[in-house]
């Protein structure tokens, strides 16, 4: 009888057998714990070893530890870009960014400025090395280069195609402007407040936007010139310089623009001209 009570004790008794791979496990994942807690920066290389012994340990060689894109270094040239809610979560990072476009923005500017001087200088030349002073002119402002060909120098009266002796100058004003083949070109025909109406020109528009579109002509006739970044228009007599009650008034009116197009535009300053009160 004493006997089967005993029996009965070693049978009730608990097994503790598994708490010696269970305290392995804690071991090894405190180990874990503690090397990836004392890593500052990673090293791809150390790492992939590292996750290998791991992965032999816990899972015979595979598992998430094999894919070394899990960890990035601050080394690491594959580092994913900065996301968008990244620099929400950083102001300074996003400022440091505004920062960096404003001065590139302003180092643009100044070129932009430096290369239309150039241009306006060499148009400038042009004019006075060639006697052109009464009938072209430059003007350099916070939009735009615009050279203002007086109607006289390029057409007859009443008429649309450049005079020959005229296509030199445009053909020249073309050669400059493929130096500098990133800005816009609007060419724009523009007229006094007689009206005309013969058998080609119904309108001042029409032969405002003839003489313009005949002029491009001649200008892309250089085929350093993209004839994507022109644009021709015609604005009759509806943006006088001067009175139309005059000769002298109706005879400034009479003109071809060429106007370079600025890429990028101070807006203050433009701003500043527009509401400065006139004197």
């Amino acid at each position: 009888m004493s006997k089967k009570h005993k029996h009965e004790e070693h049978e009730e008794h608990v097994d503790e057998s598994w708490l010696i791979p269970y305290a392995d496990l804690l071991t090894l994942l405190l180990a874990l714990f503690i090397v990836l807690y004392s890593m500052n920066s990673v090293d791809v290389k150390k790492f992939q070893e590292m996750s290998q012994a791991f992965n032999i340990a816990f899972t015979g060689g595979t598992g998430l530890l094999t894919d070394p894109a899990a960890v990035t270094t601050g080394d690491s040239k594959d580092a994913p870009q900065q996301s968008p809610s990244d620099s929400t979560q950083n102001p300074a990072a996003g400022d440091d960014e505004k920062d960096d476009a404003q001065k590139r923005r302003e180092e643009l500017m100044k070129q932009e400025q430096e290369d239309l001087e150039k241009l306006k200088k060499q148009i400038d030349d042009y004019i006075k090395k060639n006697g052109l002073t009464s009938d072209l002119e430059t003007k350099l402002n916070q939009s735009q280069l615009m050279i203002t060909i007086s109607d006289e120098a390029l057409f007859a009266s009443g008429s649309s195609e450049v005079k020959e002796d005229s296509r030199e100058l445009a053909t020249s004003i073309g050669t400059m402007l493929q130096q500098y083949p990133d800005y816009e070109i609007i060419v724009s025909g523009h007229t006094d407040n007689k009206p005309i109406n013969t058998y080609l020109f119904r309108s001042n528009w029409d032969l405002s936007t003839s003489r313009a579109v005949r002029f491009m002509d001649i200008l892309l006739e250089n085929q350093q010139l993209s004839p994507t970044r022109f644009t021709a228009s015609g604005y009759g007599e509806n943006r006088p310089l001067a009175s139309n009650d005059t000769e002298e008034g109706r005879a400034q009116n009479r003109r071809v623009e060429v106007s370079i197009i600025r890429n990028y535009v101070d807006l203050e300053k433009a701003q500043e001209l527009k509401v400065k009160p006139k004197k």
